[in-house]
């Protein structure tokens, strides 16, 4: 019987010694899995590949951003031991910096807009994190919550406001870790990339940056609502080549199709941002790449997106297909 088992003891521990050992939370972000999505690269005819970040430890996308503009605090010694982060956030970039407070032992102080899900605010507490849900007022607005934040952060002794929208850190930790990753996965090959930025940016895209203040742009998808082009944005606006409209029954649909067809249960940004994959495939034609990102997953708006209630509310319930409604549990 032991003769039998050593191949596959053998075979498993060669697998096994490839893996490393994370020595942190830290040390677990990033080098998330490229999945492709089968059923919509088949309806295609192009490889629709997904960025699997919700599989970092702290659950989305936004703990890369998180690690960086912390570590950016740090290296300008403008953070230190015992020391408070602050930050506005549409919620995970506050999870995110959260989990990396509670792992490098600082505090953690987020602002909010009221309009974010109970889930994530939750979660945000549990984590220990100071939580204050503030009234969603524009940007130009003294009392919009990243203001908020700022001004918390002045008046604390080795605190730090971290500014993710305009902190280039943020965008580094894209160009250093999930670019790379992408690029290596894919082997170089990629012939299309999308991913959400603010509902109200479409019209600054399809008018040639002509027209920036129009906020006629909305949705349901939460994390998308900016609506000014940050620091982190400007320096790519001109590799950008088109703006996609995603309309929120697109995305609520791909929300479920996504959960059936290929087994992942993903938020509705996620859902967005593989719609607009879609798109782009079927402009580009067959036998493209197209890469986007698996934001996080649906765990975090579930009381919304698989209610009942709230999708006849948002006049949503028909964009979901017949034979999918048997995913809406919730009352």
């Amino acid at each position: 019987m032991l003769t039998c088992r050593l191949p596959r003891l053998t075979r498993l521990y060669s697998v096994a010694s490839s893996l490393k050992v994370a020595n942190s939370f830290i040390d677990a972000i990033g080098n998330t899995p490229l999945i492709r999505l089968k059923r919509l690269s088949e309806e295609t005819g192009s490889d629709i590949l997904a960025k699997a970040e919700f599989m970092n430890p702290g659950g989305s996308v936004k703990d890369r951003a998180a690690l960086f503009v912390i570590k950016d605090s740090e290296e300008k010694g403008e953070l230190k031991a015992g020391g408070t982060v602050v930050e506005g956030t549409a919620g995970n970039t506050g999870i995110g910096l959260a989990h990396v407070c509670r792992s490098k032992g600082y505090k953690c102080v987020i602002y909010m807009p009221n309009t974010q899900s109970q889930e994530k605010i939750d979660l945000l507490r549990m984590l220990g994190a100071e939580v204050y849900p503030v009234p969603a007022v524009a940007f130009e607005n003294p009392e919009n919550y990243n203001h908020q934040a700022r001004r918390h952060a002045e008046k604390l002794p080795n605190a730090v406001w971290t500014n993710q929208f305009d902190n280039i850190a943020n965008r580094r930790a894209h160009l250093e870790t999930t670019g790379p990753e992408i690029w290596e996965q894919t082997n170089g090959l990629v012939d299309g990339f999308t991913c959400s930025t603010g509902s109200v940016l479409y019209n600054y895209f399809k008018s040639g940056g002509k027209v920036l203040n129009e906020r006629s742009g909305s949705s349901i998808t939460e994390g998308i609502g900016q609506g000014r082009v940050t620091t982190n944005l400007q320096p790519d606006v001109d590799l950008i080549d088109d703006a996609l409209y995603i309309s929120d029954e697109k995305s609520i649909e791909m929300v479920y199709r996504l959960l059936d067809e290929e087994g992942l249960y993903v938020g509705a940004s996620t859902a967005l941002n593989v719609v607009a994959a879609v798109e782009m495939a079927k402009i580009l034609g067959p036998g493209k790449k197209i890469v986007t990102i698996l934001c996080d997953g649906a765990y975090r708006y579930q009381t919304r997106l698989f209610s009942r209630k709230w999708l006849e509310s948002k006049e949503l319930l028909h964009a979901i297909p017949e034979h999918l409604k048997k995913y809406i549990v919730l009352p």
